[in-house]
Protein backbone atom coordinates (compact mmCIF):
# COMPACT_ATOMS: atom_id res chain seq x y z
CA UNK A 1 0.00 0.00 0.00
CA UNK A 2 1.51 3.23 -0.84
CA UNK A 3 2.21 5.79 2.26
CA UNK A 4 0.50 8.55 2.06
CA UNK A 5 2.17 12.17 1.17
CA UNK A 6 1.87 15.60 3.23
CA UNK A 7 1.16 17.99 0.43
CA UNK A 8 2.07 20.92 2.89
CA UNK A 9 2.28 21.96 6.49
CA UNK A 10 1.01 25.22 7.80
CA UNK A 11 3.02 26.82 10.42
CA UNK A 12 1.33 29.98 12.56
CA UNK A 13 2.66 32.02 15.68
CA UNK A 14 5.25 29.27 16.56
CA UNK A 15 8.70 31.11 17.91
CA UNK A 16 10.49 32.94 14.54
CA UNK A 17 7.39 32.06 12.09
CA UNK A 18 4.43 34.39 12.27
CA UNK A 19 2.88 32.48 9.19
CA UNK A 20 4.26 30.01 6.76
CA UNK A 21 2.68 27.61 4.27
CA UNK A 22 5.27 25.33 3.33
CA UNK A 23 4.92 22.93 0.53
CA UNK A 24 6.31 19.74 0.74
CA UNK A 25 7.87 17.56 -2.18
CA UNK A 26 9.76 13.58 -1.56
CA UNK A 27 12.79 15.54 -0.93
CA UNK A 28 13.21 18.80 1.33
CA UNK A 29 16.48 20.82 2.00
CA UNK A 30 15.90 23.73 4.09
CA UNK A 31 19.29 26.05 3.70
CA UNK A 32 19.52 29.43 5.37
CA UNK A 33 21.69 31.73 7.86
CA UNK A 34 21.81 30.95 11.87
CA UNK A 35 18.86 32.01 13.13
CA UNK A 36 16.83 32.21 10.32
CA UNK A 37 14.65 29.52 11.57
CA UNK A 38 15.36 26.45 9.68
CA UNK A 39 15.40 24.54 13.30
CA UNK A 40 12.38 26.62 14.59
CA UNK A 41 10.00 24.89 11.51
CA UNK A 42 11.78 21.51 12.82
CA UNK A 43 10.70 21.84 16.10
CA UNK A 44 7.00 22.74 15.05
CA UNK A 45 7.32 19.15 13.45
CA UNK A 46 8.39 17.76 16.50
CA UNK A 47 5.92 19.17 18.30
CA UNK A 48 3.20 17.31 15.73
CA UNK A 49 4.65 14.05 16.64
CA UNK A 50 4.43 14.68 20.47
CA UNK A 51 1.08 15.67 20.06
CA UNK A 52 -0.18 12.23 19.12
CA UNK A 53 1.91 10.67 21.60
CA UNK A 54 0.07 12.36 24.12
CA UNK A 55 2.63 14.42 24.99
CA UNK A 56 1.90 18.09 23.84
CA UNK A 57 2.94 19.66 27.43
CA UNK A 58 5.59 17.41 28.33
CA UNK A 59 7.23 19.02 25.15
CA UNK A 60 6.26 22.32 25.92
CA UNK A 61 7.47 22.26 29.51
CA UNK A 62 10.58 20.79 27.89
CA UNK A 63 10.90 23.61 25.90
CA UNK A 64 10.45 26.47 28.17
CA UNK A 65 7.05 27.02 28.19
CA UNK A 66 4.01 27.98 26.55
CA UNK A 67 5.68 31.74 26.54
CA UNK A 68 9.29 30.59 24.78
CA UNK A 69 7.08 28.93 22.00
CA UNK A 70 4.30 31.60 20.74
CA UNK A 71 5.23 34.11 18.45
CA UNK A 72 5.29 37.39 20.73
CA UNK A 73 5.26 35.41 23.94
CA UNK A 74 2.03 34.63 25.77
CA UNK A 75 -0.02 37.98 25.38
CA UNK A 76 -3.20 39.50 23.63
CA UNK A 77 -4.63 36.91 20.85
CA UNK A 78 -1.53 34.67 21.03
CA UNK A 79 -2.06 31.14 19.38
CA UNK A 80 -0.22 28.56 17.72
CA UNK A 81 -1.84 26.73 14.68
CA UNK A 82 -0.49 23.75 12.88
CA UNK A 83 -2.13 22.36 9.95
CA UNK A 84 -1.32 18.96 7.75
CA UNK A 85 -2.47 18.84 4.11
CA UNK A 86 -2.44 15.23 3.17
CA UNK A 87 -5.17 15.03 0.34
CA UNK A 88 -7.91 13.88 0.87
CA UNK A 89 -7.60 14.55 5.23
CA UNK A 90 -6.49 17.75 6.83
CA UNK A 91 -5.75 18.09 10.38
CA UNK A 92 -5.12 21.49 12.49
CA UNK A 93 -4.40 21.74 16.15
CA UNK A 94 -4.74 25.37 17.59
CA UNK A 95 -3.18 25.98 20.50
CA UNK A 96 -3.27 28.96 23.09
CA UNK A 97 -1.64 29.73 26.27
CA UNK A 98 -3.07 28.49 29.65
CA UNK A 99 -2.66 28.40 33.32
CA UNK A 100 1.10 27.50 34.51
CA UNK A 101 2.49 28.62 30.73
CA UNK A 102 1.16 25.28 29.56
CA UNK A 103 -0.83 25.18 25.82
CA UNK A 104 -4.06 23.99 25.69
CA UNK A 105 -6.09 23.21 22.61
CA UNK A 106 -8.04 26.35 21.11
CA UNK A 107 -9.86 24.01 18.61
CA UNK A 108 -8.52 20.68 16.88
CA UNK A 109 -10.07 19.73 13.91
CA UNK A 110 -10.27 16.59 11.13
CA UNK A 111 -11.50 17.32 7.97
CA UNK A 112 -12.13 14.86 4.97
CA UNK A 113 -12.32 16.55 1.20
CA UNK A 114 -12.63 13.31 -1.36
CA UNK A 115 -13.02 13.76 -4.84
CA UNK A 116 -15.79 11.47 -5.82
CA UNK A 117 -17.16 10.89 -2.56
CA UNK A 118 -20.54 11.51 -1.55
CA UNK A 119 -19.75 14.25 1.00
CA UNK A 120 -16.86 16.04 2.43
CA UNK A 121 -17.05 17.59 6.39
CA UNK A 122 -15.16 18.85 8.91
CA UNK A 123 -15.42 17.69 12.49
CA UNK A 124 -14.42 19.46 15.81
CA UNK A 125 -12.73 17.30 18.14
CA UNK A 126 -13.55 20.28 21.05
CA UNK A 127 -11.60 23.13 22.69
CA UNK A 128 -9.67 23.09 26.05
CA UNK A 129 -8.51 19.87 26.25
CA UNK A 130 -4.62 19.65 27.41
CA UNK A 131 -3.65 16.38 25.31
CA UNK A 132 -5.34 15.30 21.79
CA UNK A 133 -8.51 13.85 21.95
CA UNK A 134 -7.75 11.96 18.26
CA UNK A 135 -7.54 8.55 20.12
CA UNK A 136 -10.67 9.08 21.34
CA UNK A 137 -11.84 9.41 18.05
CA UNK A 138 -10.99 6.13 16.58
CA UNK A 139 -13.93 3.40 16.52
CA UNK A 140 -16.16 5.92 18.71
CA UNK A 141 -17.69 7.49 15.92
CA UNK A 142 -18.66 7.75 11.87
CA UNK A 143 -15.17 9.61 11.01
CA UNK A 144 -12.96 7.71 13.37
CA UNK A 145 -11.27 6.11 9.98
CA UNK A 146 -10.20 9.96 9.00
CA UNK A 147 -9.27 10.34 12.55
CA UNK A 148 -7.07 6.85 12.56
CA UNK A 149 -5.56 8.35 9.57
CA UNK A 150 -4.55 11.80 10.88
CA UNK A 151 -2.75 10.03 13.74
CA UNK A 152 -1.21 7.58 11.45
CA UNK A 153 0.50 10.50 9.84
CA UNK A 154 1.45 12.29 13.10
CA UNK A 155 3.21 9.15 14.38
CA UNK A 156 4.79 8.98 10.92
CA UNK A 157 6.28 12.37 11.40
CA UNK A 158 9.50 11.95 13.44
CA UNK A 159 12.38 14.17 13.70
CA UNK A 160 15.56 12.57 14.84
CA UNK A 161 18.99 14.07 16.01
CA UNK A 162 22.02 11.94 16.68
CA UNK A 163 24.22 14.56 17.58
CA UNK A 164 24.75 13.69 21.25
CA UNK A 165 27.83 10.89 21.26
CA UNK A 166 28.93 12.12 24.91
CA UNK A 167 29.43 9.50 27.28
CA UNK A 168 26.30 10.08 28.55
CA UNK A 169 24.69 9.43 24.98
CA UNK A 170 21.60 7.45 24.99
CA UNK A 171 23.43 5.48 21.85
CA UNK A 172 25.62 4.42 24.09
CA UNK A 173 23.81 3.49 26.94
CA UNK A 174 22.55 -0.02 28.18
CA UNK A 175 18.97 -1.03 26.99
CA UNK A 176 16.18 -3.47 26.27
CA UNK A 177 16.01 -6.43 23.63
CA UNK A 178 12.78 -5.93 23.46
CA UNK A 179 12.79 -2.21 22.67
CA UNK A 180 13.36 -3.01 19.13
CA UNK A 181 10.14 -2.15 16.97
CA UNK A 182 10.83 1.55 15.44
CA UNK A 183 14.28 3.47 16.12
CA UNK A 184 14.34 6.23 18.63
CA UNK A 185 14.89 9.89 17.74
CA UNK A 186 18.34 9.96 19.95
CA UNK A 187 19.10 6.49 18.47
CA UNK A 188 18.98 5.23 21.71
CA UNK A 189 17.80 1.61 20.54
CA UNK A 190 20.32 1.08 18.01
CA UNK A 191 21.69 -1.86 19.34
CA UNK A 192 18.25 -3.43 19.77
CA UNK A 193 17.04 -2.41 16.48
CA UNK A 194 20.25 -3.68 14.70
CA UNK A 195 19.55 -7.05 16.20
CA UNK A 196 16.38 -7.57 15.26
CA UNK A 197 17.52 -6.78 11.82
CA UNK A 198 20.27 -9.12 11.93
CA UNK A 199 17.63 -12.26 13.14
CA UNK A 200 14.92 -11.24 10.67
CA UNK A 201 15.85 -8.96 7.62
CA UNK A 202 19.81 -10.35 7.13
CA UNK A 203 19.77 -8.27 3.74
CA UNK A 204 19.14 -5.03 5.34
CA UNK A 205 21.25 -5.56 7.99
CA UNK A 206 24.16 -6.45 5.36
CA UNK A 207 23.38 -3.18 3.45
CA UNK A 208 23.94 -1.52 6.63
CA UNK A 209 27.28 -2.80 7.66
CA UNK A 210 28.69 -2.32 4.00
CA UNK A 211 27.55 0.98 3.46
CA UNK A 212 29.68 2.10 7.30
CA UNK A 213 32.90 -0.18 5.67
CA UNK A 214 32.60 2.43 2.64
CA UNK A 215 33.15 5.10 5.27
CA UNK A 216 35.00 3.26 8.02
CA UNK A 217 37.59 0.76 6.78
CA UNK A 218 38.52 -0.39 9.97
CA UNK A 219 34.85 -1.22 11.04
CA UNK A 220 34.00 -5.27 10.47
CA UNK A 221 30.74 -6.19 12.54
CA UNK A 222 28.85 -5.18 15.27
CA UNK A 223 28.63 -7.33 18.24
CA UNK A 224 25.07 -7.81 19.53
CA UNK A 225 25.28 -10.02 22.33
CA UNK A 226 22.09 -9.97 24.64
CA UNK A 227 23.02 -10.15 28.66
CA UNK A 228 19.44 -10.88 30.72
CA UNK A 229 17.39 -9.23 27.96
CA UNK A 230 19.76 -6.26 27.67
CA UNK A 231 22.60 -5.29 25.35
CA UNK A 232 24.87 -2.02 24.24
CA UNK A 233 26.31 -1.42 21.03
CA UNK A 234 29.73 -3.01 20.57
CA UNK A 235 31.78 -3.79 16.97
CA UNK A 236 34.66 -5.43 16.09
CA UNK A 237 37.52 -3.88 13.89
CA UNK A 238 39.15 -5.78 11.11
CA UNK A 239 42.24 -7.63 11.80
CA UNK A 240 41.52 -8.13 15.51
CA UNK A 241 39.14 -9.86 17.23
CA UNK A 242 39.03 -7.40 20.82
CA UNK A 243 35.36 -6.11 21.09
CA UNK A 244 35.23 -2.64 21.48
CA UNK A 245 32.16 -0.51 23.41
CA UNK A 246 30.86 2.68 21.14
CA UNK A 247 32.99 4.66 23.26
CA UNK A 248 35.89 3.89 21.02
CA UNK A 249 34.14 5.07 17.88
CA UNK A 250 35.06 8.64 16.78
CA UNK A 251 31.75 10.96 16.36
CA UNK A 252 31.72 11.39 13.14
CA UNK A 253 31.95 7.43 13.13
CA UNK A 254 28.70 6.86 15.88
CA UNK A 255 26.89 9.59 14.14
CA UNK A 256 27.27 7.64 10.83
CA UNK A 257 26.10 4.84 12.30
CA UNK A 258 23.01 6.23 13.46
CA UNK A 259 22.38 7.83 9.99
CA UNK A 260 23.08 4.90 8.16
CA UNK A 261 20.65 2.24 10.07
CA UNK A 262 17.99 4.83 10.26
CA UNK A 263 17.69 5.32 6.46
CA UNK A 264 18.23 1.97 5.61
CA UNK A 265 15.18 0.61 7.48
CA UNK A 266 12.79 -1.28 5.85
CA UNK A 267 10.03 0.25 8.11
CA UNK A 268 10.56 4.15 7.62
CA UNK A 269 8.34 6.80 9.40
CA UNK A 270 6.32 8.71 6.89
CA UNK A 271 8.21 11.46 7.44
CA UNK A 272 11.70 11.40 7.98
CA UNK A 273 13.32 15.14 9.09
CA UNK A 274 16.88 15.49 10.47
CA UNK A 275 18.54 18.89 11.34
CA UNK A 276 22.29 19.19 9.77
CA UNK A 277 23.04 15.87 9.72
CA UNK A 278 26.22 16.36 8.08
CA UNK A 279 27.96 17.45 11.24
CA UNK A 280 31.05 15.94 11.91
CA UNK A 281 30.74 14.22 8.94
CA UNK A 282 33.63 13.78 6.45
CA UNK A 283 32.88 14.90 3.27
CA UNK A 284 33.35 11.79 1.28
CA UNK A 285 30.97 10.61 4.42
CA UNK A 286 28.41 13.64 3.42
CA UNK A 287 28.28 12.30 -0.36
CA UNK A 288 27.00 8.54 0.87
CA UNK A 289 24.52 10.58 3.51
CA UNK A 290 23.17 11.68 -0.11
CA UNK A 291 22.56 9.02 -1.69
CA UNK A 292 21.16 7.48 1.53
CA UNK A 293 18.48 10.35 1.55
CA UNK A 294 17.84 10.31 -1.99
CA UNK A 295 17.22 6.88 -2.03
CA UNK A 296 14.76 6.84 1.31
CA UNK A 297 12.88 9.74 -0.52
CA UNK A 298 11.95 6.87 -2.78
CA UNK A 299 9.62 5.45 0.20
CA UNK A 300 9.25 8.23 2.62
CA UNK A 301 9.43 11.87 2.63
CA UNK A 302 12.49 13.20 3.75
CA UNK A 303 13.01 16.95 4.77
CA UNK A 304 16.25 18.10 6.07
CA UNK A 305 18.27 21.24 7.25
CA UNK A 306 21.56 22.24 6.66
CA UNK A 307 24.40 24.68 6.04
CA UNK A 308 26.63 22.33 4.11
CA UNK A 309 28.23 23.35 1.05
CA UNK A 310 28.86 19.38 0.45
CA UNK A 311 25.99 18.08 0.77
CA UNK A 312 23.50 20.94 -0.90
CA UNK A 313 25.62 20.01 -3.77
CA UNK A 314 24.59 16.45 -3.96
CA UNK A 315 21.02 18.05 -4.62
CA UNK A 316 19.09 19.33 -7.43
CA UNK A 317 17.42 22.64 -7.78
CA UNK A 318 13.78 21.82 -6.79
CA UNK A 319 14.61 19.92 -3.57
CA UNK A 320 15.70 23.54 -1.75
CA UNK A 321 13.40 25.11 0.40
CA UNK A 322 15.56 28.87 1.23
CA UNK A 323 14.65 30.03 4.58
CA UNK A 324 15.35 33.60 5.69
CA UNK A 325 14.53 35.92 8.05
CA UNK A 326 12.45 39.53 7.47
CA UNK A 327 11.55 41.83 9.65
CA UNK A 328 12.40 39.26 12.39
CA UNK A 329 9.90 37.12 10.83
CA UNK A 330 10.89 33.42 9.29
CA UNK A 331 10.04 33.25 5.62
CA UNK A 332 10.30 30.07 3.41
CA UNK A 333 10.65 30.33 -0.31
CA UNK A 334 11.43 27.70 -3.26
CA UNK A 335 14.07 28.93 -5.30
CA UNK A 336 12.98 30.26 -9.22
CA UNK A 337 14.26 28.02 -11.67
CA UNK A 338 13.57 30.39 -14.89
CA UNK A 339 16.45 33.05 -12.78
CA UNK A 340 19.07 30.59 -12.04
CA UNK A 341 18.69 28.56 -15.22
CA UNK A 342 21.85 30.65 -16.97
CA UNK A 343 23.82 30.35 -13.68
CA UNK A 344 23.07 26.92 -12.99
CA UNK A 345 25.21 25.80 -16.29
CA UNK A 346 28.43 26.85 -15.13
CA UNK A 347 27.72 26.88 -11.33
CA UNK A 348 26.91 24.17 -8.32
CA UNK A 349 24.19 24.88 -5.93
CA UNK A 350 26.54 25.28 -3.32
CA UNK A 351 28.73 27.93 -5.19
CA UNK A 352 25.36 30.03 -5.76
CA UNK A 353 24.57 29.90 -2.16
CA UNK A 354 27.97 31.00 -1.55
CA UNK A 355 27.68 33.98 -4.23
CA UNK A 356 24.17 34.48 -2.25
CA UNK A 357 22.11 34.15 -5.16
CA UNK A 358 19.86 31.55 -3.68
CA UNK A 359 19.13 33.61 -0.57
CA UNK A 360 19.59 32.10 2.87
CA UNK A 361 22.32 34.23 3.58
CA UNK A 362 22.99 36.62 6.56
CA UNK A 363 21.30 39.88 6.21
CA UNK A 364 20.62 42.79 8.22
CA UNK A 365 17.16 43.01 9.31
CA UNK A 366 14.94 46.30 8.56
CA UNK A 367 13.79 48.44 11.81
Amino acid sequence: MARRRLQSITVEGYTSIRSACVELRDLNVLVGANGAGKSNFISALAMLGRIVDGELNLFVGQAGGASALLHNGSKGDARIALRLDFTPNEYEATLIPAARDELIFGEEVIRFHGEGHARSFDASLGRGHRETRLLDEIGQRSWSSVAGHVVDMLRGCRVFHFHDTSSNAPVKQTGYTSDNIALHPDAGNLAAVLLRLQQTDISSYRRIVRTIQQVAPFFRDFVLVEESGRLRLRWRQEGSDVVFPADALSDGTLRFICLTTLLSLPDLPNLVVLDEPELGLHPYAIVQLADMLRAASRDSQVLIATQSVTLMNQFELDDLIIVERADGESVFDRPDAEQLRDWLADYSLGELWEKNLLGGRPQAESR
